[in-house]
This record gives structure tokens, C-alpha cells and sequence, in this order.
């Protein structure tokens, strides 16, 4: 193999205290070609500030509409190792549970036909493989299969589900986000695989309101662990973590945003009504402070990242849910949420934003779910409340007369 292009401004990277994604590409590129190539045309990119990546049109394998994201250099007579560097989106498992021989299974395929080049893991959660040629993604695909890999999300579909390790691992999980990441992922493959919608998706299933997966703010449905009844109180843990010095009304009901605890030198009182569920006094004190025993999930919809109306956060949709399976109420409330955004949602137009376009009292009544206090975002700005005439049969006539 040719020697390693000169990158003396992708060196620069190398020079600071944090691992360094060109010594990985350095790394790849001893032994292979698109690596090689790569190093050269972002040096270039650098050098001239300007990306030298173009859209060339729709790529994938046989049957799926997404999981494969088609990337083609401008430059293909200089760098014709990566003239095709089209990256494939693989479904990662349900909390990001491996064995150390699947993993090796799979860079091992990336190496035979790719870059050898990865990215654990891309946003939605994927597994990324970067970098492989037109030729090459039925092959990668046929060999996935054989690991009982398959490929995700991309484009306008149902993006991978993912979540939190949640029961698996986690103490404060109020119900198994594995298993309903695991059944929506198997439920939906139509959806997963073959791009109908007006935009991207999202699932993500966080097991407590911690929300380790961020789905608040990334995913377009969020479900996010909570309880309905009261925090579980350990007296004697609480009055121990103040005999070790800590400093109960500063460090827990100081920071407390609903202002709902009370701590008597002996005793903490919680005022449970007033609760909004934000793990913070049960982060700080996990010895005495537990979940409560009646767990679900609160629903959320409506969160995405900056490309029309900017960055939102999901917005409550059901407050309290079991989520026990088969999940069928859930499921039902999501096809009917696709079927009124598919028929009336604009292009790379996200739930959320139809929400806001149609207003939400339109959206409630097209998917058929009553309105709740929880979906209020603030109280009423008009005091003034207006009242439509509705007429039973024979008002009219009484009216006229009258």
C-alpha cells in the first residue's frame, strides 16, 4: 500500500489531550484504501474549506428503502477510493447489549467490505459503518443477516427505537423500556424499512424520568418510567445521611422545583401531590428515597432537532400508562397519530411541528384522544372565555319567535 497522504492540518487534531477521530483514520488507512483516500480528501476539504461530499442520488439493497445513506466524493479522479462512501445504519440491540463475538463478527464484515470505519453510535442509535461501495452493500447485508444483524432507519421511516438499559441494569426503571423497544422494533418493520412517511420518526424509552437517552428533547414519540403514587421514604436512611454531615434543606429541598418537601431535623415530609418527578432527591439520596410502587410511563410527542421551526421538546400526550404488553393501546394511539400525519403532514414535516401547524385541539380530536391538564404548556393568556350557539331541533323557531 501507498504511503499515508501528507494531513499536516488534520495533525494539528492529534496534538490535544482528548483521543483524536484522525488517529483512528490513520489507524484504518494502514491497510486500507478508502481510509487512505479519505485522510487525502478532508486534508483537501480543510485546506480549501470546502466539503467535497455530494448527494448522488438514492442507494440501498434490495427491498428497503432505508438504512443505507448514499455519499459520493466530487472528487473521484483524485480520490477514487472513495468515489462511493455510502454509510449503512445497522439496528443496534435493544440497550446496546453485545457480545465481544458479535462485535468482532461485525468489524470483521466492515473490514472485508468497507472502510473499517465505525461509529458506535450514530444519534438515533445505530451502529454506523462507514464507507463502502455501491457493490459491496448486498454482501454486507447478506453477511449481517447471518449474524442476526438487520439494518435500521433512514429517510423518511421510522427511525431504529432505542432506550435506556432500563430494568436490565438500572434500579430506578419503572417499566422494561428493552421489551417495548424490542416489540415496537418487531411490530413495525414495514415502517422501519420501506420510507412512507412525511419525515423521520422517532421512538426512544427511557426507564425513569433521569431520561439517560434524552428522549425529551430527541425523539419524536418520548416514554419516559415514572410512578403515580408516593416516593417511598426510608426514615432512618434519611436521618443517617444527615448524621454524616449532609446538608438536607440545602443540598435536597433547596433544590427541589416544586417546593414539596419538608425536613424537621428528624423526619422528611414529602407533599407527594405537588411532586413533578424529577429524580433529583432521590438522585441524591438513593439510601433513603425510592420510586413509587405504582410504576408506568408518562407519553410525550412532539420533540425534534433544529431544521424548520427549530429545536422542541416533546409535550405530554398520556400522563400515566402501565405499558405492560402487548402493548396495545399505545400502538393504537401511534397508527393513529400516522394515519392523520401521513395524510395531512407536510414534506420533512416532524409531528411536532404539524402540531404546532394545526394547532392541538385539531390533533386531538383527528386521533381521537381527549384533551388533559397535563398538555397544557401554561396557563391562558385571554381571560375572556366565548361560548358557540348550539341550537337543538326546534330552537330555531323558539329563537324567531322570541
Amino acid at each position: 500500500m501507498a504511503d499515508l497522504p501528507k494531513t499536516p492540518l488534520l495533525d494539528e487534531l492529534e496534538s490535544g489531550p482528548f483521543p483524536s477521530f484522525v488517529s483512528e483514520i490513520k489507524r484504518a488507512a494502514e491497510k486500507n484504501d478508502m481510509s487512505k483516500d479519505l485522510l487525502g480528501q478532508l486534508e483537501q476539504s480543510y485546506r480549501e474549506k470546502i466539503g467535497h461530499w455530494k448527494h448522488g442520488g438514492i442507494v440501498g439493497v434490495m427491498g428497503y428503502g432505508g438504512g443505507v445513506i448514499g455519499r459520493y466524493s466530487d472528487l473521484p479522479k483524485e480520490w477514487p477510493n472513495i468515489s462511493h462512501f455510502h454509510t449503512m445504519r445497522i439496528n443496534h440491540p435493544s440497550g446496546w447489549f453485545y457480545t465481544s463475538k458479535s462485535l468482532r463478527e461485525i468489524c470483521n464484515i466492515w473490514e472485508k467490505h468497507g472502510s473499517g470505519l465505525t461509529n458506535m453510535h450514530g444519534s438515533t442509535g445505530d451502529i454506523i459503518l462507514l464507507g463502502t461501495t455501491t457493490d459491496h452493500l448486498e454482501p454486507v447485508f447478506e453477511e449481517l443477516g447471518k449474524i442476526d444483524f438487520d439494518i435500521g432507519g433512514s429517510g423518511s421511516d421510522l427511525r431504529t427505537p432505542s432506550c435506556c438499559c432500563g430494568q436490565a441494569r438500572c434500579e430506578w426503571a419503572c417499566y422494561d423500556t428493552m421489551a417495548l423497544t424490542y416489540d415496537l422494533t418487531m411490530h413495525y418493520q414495514d415502517e422501519l424499512h420501506r420510507p412512507a412517511f412525511p419525515y423521520k420518526f422517532k421512538f426512544k424509552m427511557s426507564g425513569c424520568p433521569n431520561d439517560c437517552v434524552a428522549s425529551i428533547a430527541r425523539s419524536d414519540m418520548s416514554i419516559i418510567g415514572t410512578w403515580r403514587d408516593s416516593i417511598q421514604i426510608d426514615q432512618d436512611a434519611v436521618r443517617e445521611y444527615a448524621d454524616k454531615g449532609m446538608d438536607i434543606r440545602s443540598d435536597v429541598i433547596g433544590n427541589c422545583p416544586a417546593k414539596c418537601m419538608d425536613f424537621d431535623g428528624k423526619e422528611l415530609h414529602i407533599e407527594n401531590s405537588y411532586c413533578v418527578r424529577c429524580m433529583h432527591c432521590i438522585n441524591v439520596m438513593p439510601k433513603a428515597l425510592r420510586p413509587g410502587k405504582d410504576k408506568g410511563a408518562t407519553v410525550l410527542l412532539g420533540s425534534k432537532a433544529p431544521i424548520v421551526e427549530g429545536a422542541m421538546l416533546s409535550s405530554v400526550l398520556i400522563p400515566f400508562w402501565k405499558l405492560e404488553p402487548p402493548y396495545s393501546d399505545l400502538k393504537e394511539i401511534v397508527d393513529n397519530i400516522w394515519d392523520v400525519w401521513c395524510e395531512d403532514g407536510k414534506a420533512r414535516e416532524r409531528v411536532g411541528e404539524f402540531i404546532q401547524r394545526v394547532g392541538l385541539g385539531n390533533f386531538l380530536d383527528a386521533i381521537g384522544l381527549e384533551p388533559v391538564a397535563e398538555m397544557v404548556a401554561h396557563p391562558r393568556e385571554n381571560p375572556y372565555v366565548f361560548y358557540e350557539d348550539y341550537f337543538e331541533e326546534g330552537d330555531e323557531e323558539e329563537e324567531e319567535k322570541g
